[in-house]
């Protein structure tokens, strides 16, 4: 969704006594790791917004990312953001929790070209 149509539904949330929960990260690959801490993050009751970044250099483009992730149970919005727009957005969405997984991301990453390279090693 545009950042435009989140900030209005967080808004609404927060209306109605709703807490808002803004998860950023690059979902890039999106991993079962992905899913198992947008879990975590989400709260009973309340709106999980995820907010996909742009990591240096992307597998997938963000808006397959967005897709992806907007197909989660635990997520509520997902919208698709780079540069300035970022902080604005941030700012507009008024979450009262944060969760900033950039850097969980690229771990994550990491991991499995590893772990594809371990694989890959063994064959002749």
């Amino acid at each position: 969704m545009t950042p435009a149509v989140a900030v209005q539904r967080a808004g609404s949330a927060r209306a109605q006594g709703r807490p808002v929960t803004v998860v950023t990260g690059h979902f890039d690959p999106l991993l079962a790791g992905h899913a198992r801490r947008l879990n975590e993050i989400a709260e009973p009751g309340g709106v999980l917004v995820a907010v996909v970044t742009e990591p240096a250099r992307p597998v997938l483009a963000a808006k397959a990312r967005a897709e992806l992730v907007a197909a989660l149970e635990a997520v509520d919005c997902v919208v698709a953001v780079e540069g300035s727009a970022f902080e604005e957005l941030l700012e507009g969405l008024g979450a009262e929790r944060v969760f900033r997984e950039e850097a969980a991301d690229e771990r994550r990453a990491q991991e499995l070209i590893a772990q594809i390279h371990r694989k890959g090693s063994g064959c002749s």
